[in-house]
């Protein structure tokens, strides 16, 4: 029923317990209602299908608020603070090309790392007089798959005598999965400012509402000084982690209040309705290495992959590229890298009896506490910086 205090469903047992009374009332206080009685069985059935209607009913009625909706109920809400759920990205990057010089190649060109990840070529592209070209490429499937690291990707799908070599020489990055609902919720409820202008939470709002931004963070300086991390009087720093960088800076001048100077060292330059430029300056996130040194108590259930296993558990959680060379996103920027979750990511591998962590920012400052992590950063780590000793 609803209430003052919101829905309030109604049980099986509470159910069961009304139809009882109803029963008796009708056909008297003797009629049997017990659990291997035809009445009681019937009425047992009938009871079952009301508590999955009143189940329901309390969904529909979660479905219209952030904190309890879900799936596309939760997407649903979105347009309302005009945000949509991220969806699944593609990895795209730049690969140099080897090859016949003023050979050509239409868009679709097909490349692929050792592992079977592939890409393709946006766009047709020409080997220049060198020998060589520089071209951008998508991954083939969307996710975190497509995001690898410089120098792994030289296979050619489709043999050509006039192509002889391809590799990255950066890393290929942007893949992502499909936003899930909590990061979606979190994300809701820091984008419900955007609506506004001038003031920081303004400019973080819109600045998550933008595709492949993962999260923002704006440091303001209100003082007639400059700080002391070098930001001028009167002014804002804009951290942002992913999206475009045009992008991120046309969204920080539509939002920013007239006169105030905006600090960072990405600068761009976007043009106002009149047509007159601006220079708008931001920051990437930085980023944090995260050391770990894991010691593990194992069992006969112990795979023999298992120290692996527990390396890309951890850098699933924090973020950062594993041996393959896969990169995962792992926290959001400010988010503090927390020791028991740690703890629980190594007990998701099979045959761990006992676990003994240390974990810092340096490989010299290791403790068993958590990492605290600025609004501004963002913690990463690799295989090299995880290691594991198991013994039984």
């Amino acid at each position: 029923m609803l209430t003052e205090k919101g829905f309030q469903r109604k049980r099986f047992d509470d159910l069961f317990a009304e139809a009882e009374d109803k029963a008796k009332e009708v056909f008297g206080e003797k009629v049997n209602t017990s659990e291997r009685s035809f009445f009681g069985i019937l009425l047992r059935i009938f009871v079952w299908f009301m508590a999955k209607l009143w189940a329901v009913a309390e969904d529909v009625y979660n479905s219209a608020y952030i904190p309890t909706a879900a799936g596309n109920n939760l997407d649903r809400l979105g347009p309302n603070v005009g945000i949509t759920r991220i969806l699944d990205q593609y990895a795209a990057g730049v690969v140099k090309i080897i090859g016949t010089p003023g050979h050509t190649e239409a868009a679709g060109f097909r490349v692929a790392t050792k592992s079977g990840v592939q890409y393709e070529t946006f766009e047709d592209f020409t080997i220049e007089a060198d020998g060589m070209v520089l071209v951008k490429i998508e991954a083939i499937e969307p996710g975190q798959s497509g995001n690898v690291a410089a120098g792994l990707i030289n296979i050619i799908v489709n043999p050509n005598p006039d192509v002889t070599a391809v590799s990255n020489p950066d890393r290929i990055t942007g893949g992502r999965e499909k936003e899930t609902d909590p990061e979606f919720r979190s994300r809701f409820e820091l984008s419900v400012a955007g609506g506004g202008s001038a003031s920081l939470d303004a400019i973080r709002g819109a600045l998550l509402r933008l595709d492949k931004v993962r999260a923002a963070a704006v440091i303001e300086n209100n003082t007639m000084v400059v700080d002391v991390a070098g930001r001028p009087p009167k002014s804002i720093q804009v951290y942002v982690l992913g999206g475009d960088d045009q992008e991120v800076a046309e969204t920080i001048f539509a939002k920013q209040s007239g006169g105030i100077e905006t600090y960072g060292d990405v600068s761009k330059e976007v043009l106002d309705l009149g047509g007159y430029p601006h220079t708008i300056k931001f920051s990437h996130a930085e980023e944090v290495p995260i050391y770990v040194h894991v010691e593990v108590t194992k069992n006969d259930r112990y795979p023999v992959d298992g120290d692996d296993l527990i390396r890309n558990a951890i850098i699933r959680y924090i973020g950062g590229e594993d041996a393959a060379g896969s990169y995962y996103n792992g926290l959001s920027m400010g988010a503090p890298v927390v020791f028991t979750r740690l703890i629980s990511a190594v007990y998701l591998v099979d045959g761990v009896e006992d676990v003994a962590f240390t974990v810092g920012s340096s490989a010299q400052d290791m403790q068993s506490q958590n990492v605290e992590i600025a609004p501004y950063q963002v913690a990463q780590t690799t295989a090299d910086h995880i290691e594991v000793s198991s013994h039984v």
